[in-house]
């Protein structure tokens, strides 16, 4: 009898040392993606490379879209009249597109058309989606804290409501209730 509890003490020590050692993974794994997002590069329209470590010390609004899009055909002008709201707090708006090659050449015609003021970006694949935990559809969203940090998704179509209240708590330095940190809106 005793022999069983020695036993069961070496695999509740292991079991804890077992889970000490899954803890740890799952945090360094944390710590390597939010590395990788700031290595994250995108092309500008004009050809110019830009790196998410550039927007280090801000918050990022970074979203997915593709001209033949028909939820961000919605979303898009929303988050161009959204960004002013938030220029002189250190938040910044992106748009990166998963249109093709074929497709590419529609961009400037659909910011012009929609009136769309923010930075756009080419080259995002469903690769960079599944990278970033975001699913396989678009639009899709994800808001950076300013260290870089993937800080929350939002999958599908966001509403202004989903960005600025996410926006708002990290400007807020966290305070109060977080809001959800993966809304799916399909």
């Amino acid at each position: 009898m005793a022999r069983r509890v020695v036993c069961g003490r070496r695999r509740g020590t292991l079991a804890l040392f077992c889970a000490a050692l899954a803890i740890a993974a799952v945090c360094k794994a944390a710590r390597m993606g939010a590395a990788t997002a700031s290595d994250f590069t995108l092309t500008n329209i004009d050809g110019k490379a830009h790196s998410l470590a550039e927007y280090r010390g801000k918050i990022v609004v970074l979203n997915f879209w593709a001209t033949w899009c028909l939820p961000c055909r919605e979303e898009m002008p929303m988050l161009s009249k959204l960004a002013p709201r938030y220029d002189q707090k250190d938040v910044v708006f992106l748009a990166a597109s998963l249109d093709d090659a074929q497709t590419q050449g529609k961009i400037p015609h659909f910011l012009e058309k929609k009136k769309i003021a923010l930075p756009v970006f080419t080259g995002a694949t469903p690769e960079v989606l599944k990278r970033f935990s975001l699913g396989e559809i678009i639009p899709a969203t994800l808001i950076l804290d300013r260290d870089g940090t993937p800080a929350f998704r939002i999958e599908g179509e966001a509403s202004k409501r989903d960005v600025a209240a996410r926006v708002e708590w990290l400007l807020s330095e966290r305070a109060g209730k977080q809001p959800k940190i993966l809304i799916k809106n399909f």
